[in-house]
Parts: C-alpha cells; structure tokens; sequence
C-alpha cells in the first residue's frame, strides 16, 4: 500500500488532493451544471413522480438490456428522443461518461483512427485508449492541425469534439468541421453535454440549431447537466445502433435504466417543450455577463477565469464564497498546471442582480 500513499502524500504536497464535500445551501450556486434550473424545479419533480405512478413499473430494471433490463419504457423513450433529436435511432446509457466509452470503444475498428481534440473530455479519451483504432489529438479547435492529422489518417477516419467545452465554455466550429469531414469522408462524432437542453427546437442541442444532423456520424446528448436529471443517448443510425447492442461492452454488460429514470428522461424534454422561455432566460443570462466581463465571455453559460496556481485559486474561490458565492476552484492535474482557473456557470435561477455581485467581486480579484 506504500505506493498508494506516496501518491496521496504528493497530492496533498501539491495542494491537489480531491476530497468529497457537500452543497452549501446558503450559497448562491455559480457551480453546478444546473443551467435551466430543472434539477431545483418543483413542478418538474411533481411531474415525473405523477408519470411513474400511472404504471406498475419495478424498482429496478432487473438485468442488462440483452437480459431483462428491456422495457416498453425503455424502447418508447429512445423513439421519442429519436424524434427530439431528428434522428433515425437513439440508444439510451446511465450516463454521457457509459455512453462515450460504448461509442468509441466499439465502432472505429483496427486500421481506423480517431482524431480527437485535445480538450475533449475524459470519458472521450478512455474511450478511444480502449478502441483498437489508431488515435491522434489535434489542437483545440484549430482547423489546420485538424487537417495535417486526418492526411496522417488510417482506415476510417473519426473526428470527435464537444460542441461546448467544459472548462472555458467556448465553442467547436461545427460547420467549418462538418464540411472538412465531408470533404475527407471522416465520420463526425460530437458530445453535446454542456448544450444539450440550451440549444435547439425542444432542447435538440447545437448539430439541431446548426441543421447539421446529415453530417454528423453521431452524438452524445446527456441529461445531468441542463436538462436536470441523469442519462444519456447516442443519436446515430439504425445500423451504428445495432453493432454497438452486439459489440459495445459498456452497453452489453451493464444494468439498463430503470423505468424511472427513463419517465424522467422523456418527462423532462416534455417540460422543455412547454417551457421555451427557459433557453431564452439563459441566453439573457449570458449575454448580461459577458457585457459585465467581456474579457471573459463566451457563448455558453460557462465562465473561465484562470488564475494560475493551486493555492491561488482555491484562496480565491474561498474569498467568493465568503461573499455568498458558491464558485468552485478548478485545479491541477484536473486542469494543466498553471492553468487552474474559477469554473463559474450562470442559471435562469440566478437573478441579474446575482450577476452583477459577482462580477463587481470577480473584478476585485482581477
């Protein structure tokens, strides 16, 4: 147990030990990934408990999906996402993380490469380690080095992105990417989690509000984030869903969603659909940040303010929530080393006044 000690001792030496600690309530949360609110929302909760209860369904979803963990629930839920989506199928996961492990474990075969941007988060990448595919990180967003590494290509050729990056909040250029993919024959594979719910007809996400489903092989939408609740899918083709059900192991051998969390999936883009109002709150609500801080903006809800240094910015992120401000430090090796930064979300919760607090003591720091 020595070596794991060690580890842990240097972790604490470099003051990046991760530790386990709850919510305050009296805080007001610029932390969570919470953007329309609906995790927090009463009638939301009041609506998927009324849903569940209609029907006689098991605690439990029993098994794997390939076992007895297939339900009604399960099959009328993926065709009604496929629909949202404008998709021809939809497969549904516990989590975005499952969900990109299944992906991109399964589908790039031996002698294919998967070229990925360099800032795509972990899941992503564990998923690639665990593909037989060949793998190539080009530089964030640059569309250049996203050219030389597709003519270094082998076999098929994958390109994955973010739509929306979690740690700066910018964006991918999905069109310019979309039309190199076309130009290459490159497969194009986005992760929507962070606008997912944000962006797009009933929350149908960015590829949706940019009318690029013809070009995108396929994409993660997750639902802990801006839709409030938990799960996932991969909105793909007919075919893609089929091999992943027979060759995708974190699909094969797991425990499928119960029925209460699929209700709560298919309820909670129901509410969107009858409350349009929440994505234009959350776009007001950014655009008044970035007006209050336009050397931080970015067109997501996502607000980076790097500091530099462990210690820095934990001393800093303590000093706003000593203000009333839930505001979370964001550390290495989370993050690369002298790059650690304050990671602040905005939510239609959060009131303008709320907005221009924090920026008023955002500028005390600076």
């Amino acid at each position: 147990m020595d070596h794991l000690e060690n580890k842990l001792n240097k972790r604490r030496e470099d003051e990046s030990l991760r530790t386990l600690k709850n919510n305050n309530p009296n805080l007001r949360d610029f932390s969570s990934n919470d953007y329309l609110g609906l995790a927090r929302s009463a009638e939301l909760k009041r609506l998927i408990l009324d849903a569940y209860q209609k029907e006689d369904y098991p605690n439990g979803s029993t098994g794997s999906r390939l076992i007895t963990g297939n339900q009604d629930i399960t099959e009328q839920t993926e065709s009604f996402l496929a629909q949202v989506f404008n998709t021809e199928s939809t497969l549904v996961f516990n989590s975005g993380y499952m969900a990109n492990m299944a992906l991109f474990s399964s589908i790039p075969q031996r002698g294919d490469t998967i070229i990925y941007d360099e800032l795509s988060h972990a899941c992503i990448k564990d998923g690639c380690r665990l593909s037989m595919a060949k793998r190539l990180p080009f530089l964030h967003n640059n569309l250049d080095d996203l050219k030389k590494k597709l003519a270094q290509s082998e076999g098929q050729a994958y390109v994955a992105c973010e739509s929306v990056y979690s740690m700066d909040g910018d964006m991918a250029p999905l069109l310019e990417i979309a039309t190199i993919c076309k130009e290459t024959g490159a497969r194009l594979i986005v992760d929507e989690a962070h606008s997912t719910g944000l962006w797009g007809k009933d929350g149908s996400g960015l590829i949706n509000d940019l009318m690029l489903n013809e070009g995108v092989f396929a994409v993660v939408y997750t639902f802990g984030k801006g839709m409030g609740i938990h799960g996932a899918a991969i909105a793909t083709s007919k075919i893609a869903r089929e091999f992943m059900i027979n060759f995708s192991r974190p699909f094969i051998y797991t425990t499928a969603p119960s029925a209460f969390e699929l209700i709560s999936i298919k309820t909670a883009f129901e509410f969107l659909q009858t409350h349009p109002s929440l994505q234009l709150n959350i776009q007001s609500k950014i655009e008044l940040f970035n007006e209050l801080q336009p050397g931080h903006s970015s067109p997501s809800a996502i607000k980076s303010f790097e500091i530099g240094g462990n210690r820095k910015t934990r001393l800093a992120a303590e000093k706003l929530q000593a203000s009333g401000f839930d505001v979370r430090p964001i550390l290495s090796p989370t993050v690369k080393e002298g790059t650690e930064r304050l990671r602040i979300c905005l939510h239609t919760f959060n009131t303008e006044e709320e907005i221009v607090l924090l920026c008023d003591q955002l500028k005390a720091l600076t």
